[in-house]
């Protein structure tokens, strides 16, 4: 899933539904984003999959649907838990991992706008992000 998660970010979030996801980099006034409105846009197909593919027999469309929800849980986890902790659980991680893809979501924040991007994916990184994470870690030991 992740790179599809790649390709839907870069290309349909930064690309034409920017308005939904718009105010995930240009923060407003309150707790929901039109953002979440992704969650629908991922839940209902992958619902569609599991009802629809239980009733007919067809267990890869499960496997598709329940494959989505998995992802959609480790994106609820990992994105608004982890990264941008809007429920307060996991704040003071010095995990190497989360601190790189923190970092790493950090980076694709400082553009506001959906050109120039970078760092599209969720749970792979880049090495460029995880060298800087350790040279940081170096840093701090000395």
């Amino acid at each position: 899933m992740e790179p599809v998660t790649w390709l839907t970010h870069r290309f349909v979030m930064h690309g034409f539904l920017w308005y939904l996801h718009k105010d995930h980099h240009q923060k407003e006034e309150g707790f929901f984003e039109k953002n979440d409105a992704f969650f629908l846009i991922f839940a209902i197909p992958s619902w569609l999959c599991i009802m629809l593919g239980s009733m007919k027999g067809n267990y890869w469309a499960v496997g598709i649907g329940f494959g989505i929800a998995m992802y959609g849980f480790a994106y609820f986890l990992v994105h608004e838990i982890i990264i941008h902790q809007r429920f307060k659980l996991f704040s003071r991680s010095n995990n190497r991992y989360i601190k790189v893809i923190r970092w790493a979501h950090k980076m694709h924040h400082k553009h506001l706008g959906k050109e120039q991007g970078e760092s599209f994916g969720m749970l792979w990184v880049a090495r460029e992000y995880w060298e800087k994470v350790k040279r940081d870690e170096q840093l701090q030991q000395h």
